[in-house]
């Protein structure tokens, strides 16, 4: 009897998993063809201000760039991102946060024209984040320590159910106009009460020293070009110079003095590629006075000298 009982219960738990995996594959297909639909070119297509997706028919090389404070959600595929020497790989079970502007790597590693890279990426509204905190009664301590600006998270079914309602809304005006708030609030809840919580508050700058190091962050994205003197900016933001650099470290990966110089070099680069600059010219543009250190500098980073940057550009343009 006992032994028909568990039999029974068993098949009744396999046939539940298993209509449990039929919906979120579902609900997943649904994600793919409303991203698909409304992004058919490569690249990126804007959906809104806060709101883009990306689509690539095929692996894409390695690209230095800026990932902002947002979410990625991938539907179909999968991309890695490489942060001070740190991969993260995101796909459709594992998204990728960020609460600050910071200088990445990334490529697409899993894309075909029969399966293309499709991601949703919702960049942030701090004020948003910090009433949402407010409504939830979700207040961090002001002592509250600081995180890594970057981490991957697993996303959940209510987190899929979210975006997948916030993906129909695409393409009909007056319905994301007055519901699509509600559900990017909701979405920002549902971050804020998961492990992802902490991260997520770093945007509403209830953390003292967080508050501060995005002030500084925000610094060098604007006077990258000018002779950084760690002393000074520490000073900025009211923080000795020994708290400064650790909580710097530990938000961003890099030290200031990397920070910068990441900026720096992606700036020459695309001054270098789209622009037209020569290699001298470049440097100098982006704060270099030496061209020898400009010039390793670069190699060290991109793999190849500014000249040859060049020529290869050229080669494939």
């Amino acid at each position: 009897m006992r032994s028909a009982i568990k039999t029974k219960l068993r098949i009744t738990w396999i046939i539940l998993q298993f209509n449990k995996a039929s919906k979120l594959e579902t609900k997943r297909q649904q994600f793919i063809r409303l991203l698909g639909q409304r992004a058919q070119n490569e690249g990126c297509t804007q959906v809104a201000n806060n709101l883009n997706i990306y689509r690539f028919n095929r692996p894409t090389p390695r690209t230095h760039g800026i990932f902002t404070a947002s979410i990625c959600v991938v539907a179909q595929g999968a991309k890695m991102l490489e942060l001070s020497g740190e991969n993260y790989r995101y796909d459709p079970d594992n998204f990728v946060i960020a609460s600050l502007d910071v200088p990445i790597i990334g490529e697409v590693v899993e894309a075909s024209p029969q399966k293309p890279f499709l991601c949703l990426k919702m960049e942030f509204d701090p004020s948003m984040i910090a009433s949402v905190c407010v409504e939830a009664g979700i207040l961090s301590a002001r002592s509250e320590s600081s995180v890594k600006s970057v981490a991957l998270g697993r996303l959940s079914d209510e987190l899929l159910d979210a975006f997948l309602r916030l993906a129909t809304l695409f393409g009909q005006k007056d319905d994301y106009r007055m519901i699509s708030p509600l559900v990017t609030r909701e979405i920002i809840y549902r971050l804020l009460k998961s492990d992802q919580g902490q991260r997520i508050r770093q945007l509403a700058n209830f953390g003292e020293q967080t508050h501060r190091i995005t002030r500084a962050v925000q610094y060098l994205q604007q006077k990258y070009k000018e002779p950084l003197r760690i002393e000074n900016l520490a000073g900025q933001v009211n923080m000795s110079i020994s708290s400064f650099h650790e909580h710097f470290k530990t938000t961003t990966s890099m030290s200031p003095l990397q920070f910068q110089k990441l900026l720096r070099l992606q700036e020459a680069r695309r001054l270098l590629l789209t622009e037209q600059f020569d290699a001298g010219s470049a440097g100098i543009s982006v704060g270099y006075d030496d061209p020898s250190q400009f010039s390793r500098e670069y190699k060290r980073l991109f793999g190849v000298s500014p000249r040859e940057d060049i020529g290869r550009h050229k080669k494939f343009a």
